[in-house]
């Protein structure tokens, strides 16, 4: 992890097809956007992959972080950090991505949605989680190429690492009502 009570301390994962972990560099973006203090923040890490996204909002200080991921070799690997690391307030959900949005598992104030680069599950997942964000609450988009979300999602910032865009974006619906 880069930042936060965690800092330097290693999330190992398995060495799995498709598992493309985050990089440094992209997180360290990522959290200089969102702030370096996600305290009281309730997080959802949707391609929870090895963690680094979770696990990195939860060493900053995120109250809550539901990791989402279907295959169980990655939930082990992820269980094992989650007991090494002490974190109490890491929830794990061993299910489909797209499945668990089609819930009602609450609001979230950050999504991070990172799902598998040759899916089409950015353009099925966004209009799902419209009524899952806070009133000021964030969607970060991973990508491998340029995704261009729908007039429902305002772009805040947006960046390119490598053959990786990442982007954070916000409900357009949400800002009519502040």
């Amino acid at each position: 992890m880069i930042g936060g009570s965690h800092r330097s301390r290693w999330v190992e994962f398995p060495d799995e097809e498709g598992l493309r972990p985050t990089p440094d560099r992209v997180r360290e973006t990522l959290f200089n956007w969102l702030g370096q203090n996600l305290n009281g923040m309730r997080c959802l890490d949707l391609f929870a992959g090895s963690g680094a996204l979770g696990f990195e909002a939860m060493s900053r200080g995120a109250a809550e972080v539901v990791m989402v991921e279907r295959n169980r070799t990655i939930i082990r690997a992820l269980q094992k950090t989650i007991i090494k690391l002490d974190c109490s307030n890491v929830l794990l959900r061993c299910e489909d991505g797209l499945e668990f949005a089609h819930q009602k598992n609450g609001l979230f104030d950050v999504i991070f949605l990172d799902p598998p680069f040759q899916s089409d599950y950015l353009q099925k997942l966004l209009p799902l989680l419209t009524d899952k964000l806070t009133q000021d609450g964030l969607v970060f988009v991973e990508s491998g190429q340029i995704f261009e979300p729908d007039q429902t999602w305002q772009v805040v910032r947006h960046a390119k690492s490598s053959t990786v865009h990442y982007q954070l974006l916000r409900c357009e619906s949400a800002l009519k009502h502040d």
